[in-house]
């Protein structure tokens, strides 16, 4: 039997069909990187932070793993561990510790892997880079808030308690509580009569609710963070004592918001961060730095002042902050 001959012409179209098939791994685009993206605590800062990280992985064309070390170092040393062993092209974190948590970090730059920090850093050259508020600021900003109230409402003189987060990460607590301190402090008749230190909701309240028995005489509460505000702001409606004890506070969310619109005069302002735009920089900053492009060594953003005296900016954040989680 005679097999017939295929045209030339066919015979060199099915060899390039075959020589493209086997080569189409050379027409791929880079690989997608790999960022693990490491928050502390839950709360609306890190939530807002990984929007933000999820935001900018989209546009850039990565993938995010996502991950909450709980507050817990041995949980923070097992997170990078694993993002080591599966070989992450970076790690964005927010270490629990300046110095503890160096060992686990310096593993993960000399397996190659960039470590970008925000929010808190560590004592170390390891991170690329480093994105972080001005806490300095963020004090500050609301404690010439706090000091205008003062002054107006007050008669210039306060007798002041402040709730901090000393024990878990304090370098940030001090900036803060130094920054409102300096303001509020340069009116003479200002004096700070208690300090405890709450972060979490439930633990403010009760820290709160001690020191409004303890100081009867204390008229303005300062929170250093989120959970401070909100629970300190619970006590003095537990107290009664709404109208007589004004709250002002850090960092910003939804319930925060609603307490400077509430009718009740307790919060009076706060100054939040910018907690999207942080996790959406981390990741891009480590995409930069994957890429072989310079990045900043150190950035920090101010922080945004909402206060009652401002409901419709008040308003404006509650609406911004819908638009982001949707």
């Amino acid at each position: 039997m005679t097999i017939p001959r295929l045209p030339v012409a066919l015979l060199c179209a099915a060899s390039s069909l075959l020589l493209c098939s086997g080569c189409t791994h050379k027409s791929e685009g880079p690989p997608t990187r790999r960022i693990a993206g490491i928050v502390f605590q839950e709360d609306q800062f890190f939530r807002l932070t990984l929007f933000g990280m999820r935001d900018a992985a989209q546009r850039e064309g990565a993938t995010l793993l996502e991950a909450n070390s709980a507050g817990k170092p041995d949980k923070e040393i097992q997170l990078v561990n694993t993002y080591i062993a599966q070989k992450v092209d970076a790690i964005v974190i927010s270490p629990l510790s300046a110095r503890a948590s160096i060992a686990a970090l310096e593993r993960a730059r000399a397996a190659g892997i960039i470590v970008i920090t925000y929010n808190t850093t560590i004592e170390s050259p390891v991170p690329a880079a480093y994105i972080e508020s001005d806490h300095t600021d963020l004090g500050a900003s609301t404690g010439r808030a706090a000091r205008a109230y003062i002054a107006q409402h007050l008669g210039g003189t306060a007798n002041i308690a402040l709730l901090a987060f000393l024990s878990q990460l304090p370098e940030q607590s001090n900036q803060r509580s130094d920054g409102f301190t300096r303001e509020v402090t340069q009116l003479p008749g200002v004096r700070i009569v208690a300090r405890q230190d709450a972060w979490l909701a439930e633990q403010a309240v009760k820290k709160a609710g001690d020191i409004l028995t303890a100081h009867p005489e204390v008229n303005v509460i300062w929170a250093a963070n989120e959970g401070g505000t909100v629970g300190a702001v619970m006590a003095v409606k537990n107290a009664g004592k709404a109208g007589s004890v004004a709250v002002f506070g850090t960092d910003t969310g939804e319930q925060v918001a609603d307490f400077l619109l509430a009718d009740d005069n307790i919060l009076q302002a706060v100054t939040g961060q910018q907690p999207f735009e942080i996790g959406s920089m981390a990741v891009e900053t480590a995409m930069h730095a994957l890429r072989g492009e310079p990045v900043e060594a150190r950035r920090a953003l101010p922080g945004k002042l909402l206060s009652r005296t401002m409901p419709d900016s008040v308003r404006a954040f509650k609406q911004r902050l819908h638009a982001m989680i949707q």
